[in-house]
């Protein structure tokens, strides 16, 4: 069974400008406006998709370039920004200069590649001041400027950029105070509003733009008061990519919400274009994102707005169009959204009135069944949940078969909260995985559940009339990324005897592949904090000769710090004492040392009495909350 993964539908990457000089622009220049076409080059204040706002020349003359001497000068600039400042006069000071260098001529550099990344580093710098004046102009006399810098590959970064600023709008200047810095505030605010303001009288533009709509969903996070937390590039290429990105709450003026309703009023106007096109359906749901967490009533009208008009379009005779919906990709990401953010009350009536008796196929589907997966998550709550449970059920070994397993995950997940069918879906996964009857072969369903293989493949075993023979040795231990959700899971259930069963009949090198890998680690942890003080020692008793190898690994000393934080004074005592022997080999390891110090090993080892006593202090305070807790 392949692990599936639902790749989220997001606009094209930003790419740098590519220059187009000599004769050779200037040809491919005459010969695409002879068709009709506009060369995004040709253009002095880049192309005009940004729609009505936009104030090309309509001629065929060059585009204005920053100058070599400028841009030398801004290289230095950028050198000088890598390196930081001795304190914030300086910062101050080197931030105002530079933006008098790009004041008149703010367009020309935030549109070319180098000048657009030093502005876009001056402006987190620079006073929420600062800012607005660098939006002012950037905006011309009418804001109607807006729109080539914002639809412009390097300018939508930087307008962006200065979009975001506002979080800071109600921070203190140093050489600001009273009167003067809310004047300077209410600057900010204002050039924000206008930046709206262009946004929304433009709004099909910018949403389906691959640059502009990049700064509408900024704007809509902005106008919510949350911004993206910023992420050094580095950390970010390592950041699991399944992840959501970590917003920051700010406040905001109130003008700013009721920007975010006229944005919100002026989307659904054009609900059409937002629902069927991937860019602009990306903003859709960014603003979803921002008004369920931010302005949860305004999250409601727009969620039953939308319904509204995706089950109000026509299709074949008895077919509801959320049917078709799912099965589209991009509507199965928007349907995904909507489930995530709805309340009982429309759950309930997409399920009776659309999804009803359509659940199997759509669970089979390799589109439809992730908006399913939602489903199931945002019912859980609900007894709803047990409709759609024994619905999928009926199918449930054809889901598996058809490789959409992270159906089955959520199903299991779901299920800890629902003691009743608990026991059923066990059961069920038992055959599924082939390891039901007889009785025996239960105690293997760990290592099954955790690759996600049945019970033949895995042991290499093949059926003879009737009787399984063995023709080869179990394939290598191995955990996959929804096996390990599955066991997370399955370790939650109150009945979990079977899955406990089978983690004490591994081997010892398999408990330690278990123990040290990536996505095991994470359910080895829950299975062990879970257990009860005995199954833990039990576990534990096994697990003493590979203590060291688990504080020299990266997972197995994350487990392994977990462990100690669950285990009895009496557990932790023979952790210690197993550990200690290898004293130098633990400190000298990059893993290993933070274990030797974080169990007060040192003190183990000089003052016992000390150590006994800071544990049974710990003890005592961890007993505390978790009554406190229950």
């Amino acid at each position: 069974m392949s692990l599936l993964r639902h790749q989220a539908a997001s606009p094209s990457a930003y790419t740098c400008e590519q220059k187009h000089t000599g004769l050779r622009s200037k040809v491919m220049h005459e010969k695409m406006e002879a068709k009709g076409q506009r060369l995004l080059k040709g253009k002095p204040k880049g192309h005009k998709r940004g729609g009505p706002g936009n104030s090309g020349d309509g001629g065929g003359s060059k585009k204005q370039r920053l100058d070599g001497g400028t841009v030398s000068y801004f290289r230095r600039v950028s050198d000088r920004l890598k390196e930081g400042f001795a304190d914030e006069e300086d910062r101050g000071v080197f931030v105002e200069n530079v933006l008098s260098e790009v004041k008149g001529k703010a367009a020309l550099v935030a549109m070319d590649m180098t000048g657009s990344l030093v502005l876009e580093g001056l402006l987190a710098l620079a006073s929420p001041a600062q800012v607005a004046e660098v939006l002012e102009e950037l905006g011309g006399e009418t804001g109607s400027e807006f729109t080539a810098v914002a639809c412009n590959q390097c300018g939508g970064h930087v307008m962006e950029s200065a979009v975001r600023q506002a979080h800071r709008w109600t921070e203190e200047t140093p050489d600001v105070t009273g009167a003067r810095e809310e004047e300077h505030c209410g600057m900010l605010e204002a050039q924000v509003q206008r930046v709206s303001g262009v946004v929304r009288e433009n709004m099909v533009a910018f949403a389906q733009d691959p640059y502009g709509s990049h700064l509408l969903r900024t704007l809509m996070h902005v106008l919510g008061g949350c911004v993206t937390r910023d992420t050094p590039g580095t950390q970010k290429a390592k950041k699991d990519k399944r992840c959501e990105p970590e917003l920051v709450d700010f406040e905001i003026p109130t003008s700013f919400w009721w920007e975010l309703k006229h944005l919100a009023d002026h989307l659904m106007e054009n609900i059409n274009v937002f629902v069927s096109n991937l860019t602009a359906c990306a903003a859709l749901q960014t603003l979803l994102a921002v008004c369920h967490r931010k302005r949860p009533k305004l999250c409601k009208k727009l969620n039953k707005s939308i319904m509204g008009y995706l089950t109000s379009l026509s299709s074949a005779p008895g077919v509801s169009p959320l049917l078709v919906f799912m099965k589209d990709q991009s509507g199965s990401h928007l349907l995904q959204k909507i489930f995530q953010f709805s309340q009982k009350a429309l759950l309930r009536d997409v399920y009776r009135n659309h999804l009803r008796s359509h659940l199997m196929p759509l669970a089979l589907h390799p589109i439809a069944n992730f908006p399913i997966q939602s489903l199931i998550a945002a019912a859980t709550p609900h007894k709803l949940f047990l409709k759609i449970f024994d619905e999928l059920m009926e199918g449930f070994e054809a889901i598996l078969a058809a490789g959409n397993i992270a159906v089955v995950v959520q199903m299991v997940e779901s299920c800890v909260q629902w003691e009743e069918r608990q026991g059923e879906l066990l059961q069920r996964l038992l055959q599924a995985f082939h390891c039901s009857e007889p009785a025996s072969l239960q105690v293997s369903c760990l290592p099954l559940f955790l690759s996600f293989l049945t019970y033949e493949v895995y042991f290499n075993t093949e059926t003879a009339e009737g009787d399984s023979v063995t023709q080869a040795s179990p394939q290598a231990f191995s955990v996959c990324y929804h096996g390990s959700r599955l066991v997370q899971a399955l370790a939650g259930f109150k009945e979990r005897s079977v899955l406990m069963n089978s983690l004490h009949d591994l081997c010892a090198r398999d408990l330690l592949t278990f123990a040290t890998d990536p996505f095991g680690s994470h359910a080895f942890q829950v299975m062990v904090t879970l257990a009860s003080d005995k199954g833990r020692g039990k576990i534990l008793k096994k697990m003493e000769d590979m203590y060291v190898d688990l504080a020299c690994s990266m997972y197995g000393s994350r487990l392994l710090e977990a462990v100690w934080n669950s285990a009895t004074i009496s557990q932790r005592r023979r952790i210690a004492d197993k550990l200690v022997p290898s004293e130098s080999p633990l400190r000298s390891d990059r893993f290993a040392r933070h274990v030797w110090a974080k169990f007060g090993l040192t003190a183990f080892l000089k003052r016992q009495g000390d150590w006994m006593e800071a544990q049974t202090g710990e003890s005592k305070k961890r007993k505390m909350f978790r009554d406190i807790l229950e």
